[in-house]
């Protein structure tokens, strides 16, 4: 059984950052995927901006999304600073503040899981 937390930083203004989100969900739904493993993915800073993308049933990426939905959270501050909050609470998806408004990576750590960036 292996614990990832797949933590997307990539903003959305070039092609590299989509690559990043691309490999980052994937990875994630490797994850998902194998029986046993558990699976965060986190989107993070310039990241929470792919959120309402993402929601969005257009996106070119909405389904890969779809598969790992279910184990997404995203950063409290960083959806307030890079405007996408309403967008990421009207989604529903969950919003971690548990270290001074961002998530804690260092309980992730302590929870055992591995944290592969993006």
């Amino acid at each position: 059984m292996t614990n990832a937390a797949v933590v997307i930083l990539a903003g959305t203004e070039s092609h590299a950052d989509v690559g990043r989100l691309v490999n980052g969900l994937e990875t994630a739904t490797e994850f998902a995927e194998t029986d046993g493993d558990d699976v965060e993915l986190i989107f993070d800073g310039a990241g929470t901006q792919w959120v309402p993308k993402l929601e969005d049933e257009e996106s070119e990426y909405h389904e890969l999304y779809r598969a790992v939905r279910d184990h997404t959270a995203v950063c409290d501050f960083c959806a307030g600073a890079f405007g996408v909050e309403d967008a990421v609470d009207d989604a529903g998806v969950v919003m971690l503040d548990e270290n001074d408004g961002h998530p804690s990576v260092r309980s992730l750590v302590d929870d055992g899981y591995e944290v592969i960036t993006f």
